[in-house]
């Protein structure tokens, strides 16, 4: 067995969309290299990547996904691609999209008795409905459950994403968690800055409730808006802070003309754009871990979510934010409009959503990630090597039968 680690990672978005996914992905990525780790990933590229990869990424063909050109779909390995495994070798193969990239590269690993995980990022079963297509559940979840079925592991970032997916029986017993980490030095209170707030026309007494994130459909951007509208009916001195981009921009600045838009933001606008917000606002039902909602919480700003899975393992009610059960249900403005009218009420739980997001730390995390990944590509060596010994006992059995 080689005394190194060679890591084939097959993405759908590595780096050409900014997303909580391929950040991971590309912290995981770096923290292996770091380690000595060989990695190579294959995802589809662009012209224009939302930031530069960590470790060697290899391009692969792809088509836009229909209706979300932004998005691209990975096609099944060609030849080249796969000359280039077997040049490379991998120990253990990791896939992180259920698309036929990612299908094609388990078919590959099979053939060849690569020991394969898989890491679930995207309730992509639950997208369709945000699109009238909830038809299209259903197949998606059997083609899902076969997909990773077939992987020794699946790994996903929050224990409540992993009790649905496995009482929807998407996973089963090969399921593990790798959870996400924050760095502090990015995402802390120290950000405040009231000359940010005043540049994007917020005022001192003004109450900034902020949505972070890509915006798409299916990360509730209806039940934002419907919120600032009945907090701006009730008299509440709100100012709707909408950070990101995506499809929805046009409609969102139409739908709230008087909101802060900001586009896409990355290091310390980023930094101060989340501290510098009176209340985090996350109606998201599609989240799996929820990275914006603890970035939201280490720079000291109360969260009200929907009790969804990813958020109901960061939020502590009562505490740090409010858990919500639904967009729809009253407490979804009353707790808001209480935070929006009792300042002191959010500086106490700002201050403890800093101390819980003390507890998430990357290094821990990605090292627990590597040290999976060599004992299953052991545990895989071994069973090939027993496999092999068995048929060599049984046919020198065969050979000298009487």
């Amino acid at each position: 067995m080689k005394s190194s680690l060679n890591v084939a990672l097959f993405s759908g978005n590595y780096n050409y969309q900014a997303d909580g996914a391929n950040k991971a992905l590309n912290r995981l990525v770096a923290f292996l290299v770091r380690q000595g780790v060989c990695v190579k990933v294959f995802s589809p590229t662009t012209q224009t990547p939302a930031f530069p990869p960590a470790g060697e990424l290899i391009s692969v063909p792809s088509i836009p996904v229909p209706g979300r050109g932004e998005y691209r779909i990975g096609l099944p390995l060609n030849s080249k691609i796969k000359r280039e495994l077997d040049r490379f070798q991998p120990d253990l193969i990791h896939l992180s999209a259920p698309d036929w990239l990612n299908h094609s590269a388990l078919k590959y690993a099979e053939r060849r008795n690569i020991p394969v995980v898989a890491s679930f990022h995207t309730r992509f079963d639950t997208y369709f409905r945000y699109y009238g297509m909830r038809w299209v559940e259903a197949f998606i979840k059997k083609r899902l459950t076969k997909f990773y079925d077939r992987c020794l592991a699946v790994y996903v970032p929050s224990p409540s994403v992993g009790d649905v997916l496995e009482r929807d029986g998407i996973i089963g017993a090969n399921r593990r968690l790798w959870g996400r980490g924050i760095n502090h030095q990015n995402f802390n209170p120290a950000f405040r800055c009231q000359a940010w707030r005043s540049k994007h026309g917020i005022q001192s007494d003004d109450v900034a409730v902020a949505f972070v994130g890509r915006l798409v459909k299916e990360k509730g951007l209806d039940d934002y808006a419907a919120l600032i509208d009945a907090l701006v009916l009730r008299g509440l001195p709100v100012k709707a802070l909408i950070v990101g981009d995506g499809p929805e921009y046009s409609r969102l600045r139409r739908r709230l003309p008087d909101a802060v838009m900001t586009g896409h933001l990355s290091g310390e606008e980023l930094s101060r754009a989340y501290a510098s917000a009176d209340i985090f606002s996350n109606p998201s039902l599609t989240e799996t871990f929820g990275n914006v909602t603890l970035e939201a919480m280490a720079s000291g700003v109360p969260t009200v979510c929907v009790d969804a899975t990813g958020s109901r393992d960061l939020v502590d009610h009562g505490e740090t934010g409010f858990l919500i059960p639904s967009a729809q249900h009253l407490g979804w403005f009353e707790r808001t409009a209480e935070l929006c009218e009792k300042a002191d009420i959010r500086k106490i739980m700002g201050a403890a959503g800093v101390r819980k997001s003390a507890a998430y730390d990357w290094e821990t995390i990605l090292q627990s990630m590597l040290d999976d990944y060599r004992v299953l590509a052991q545990q895989k060596f071994f069973a090939l090597e027993a496999s092999a010994q068995e048929v060599t006992k049984a046919s020198a059995k065969e050979a000298y039968a009487p």
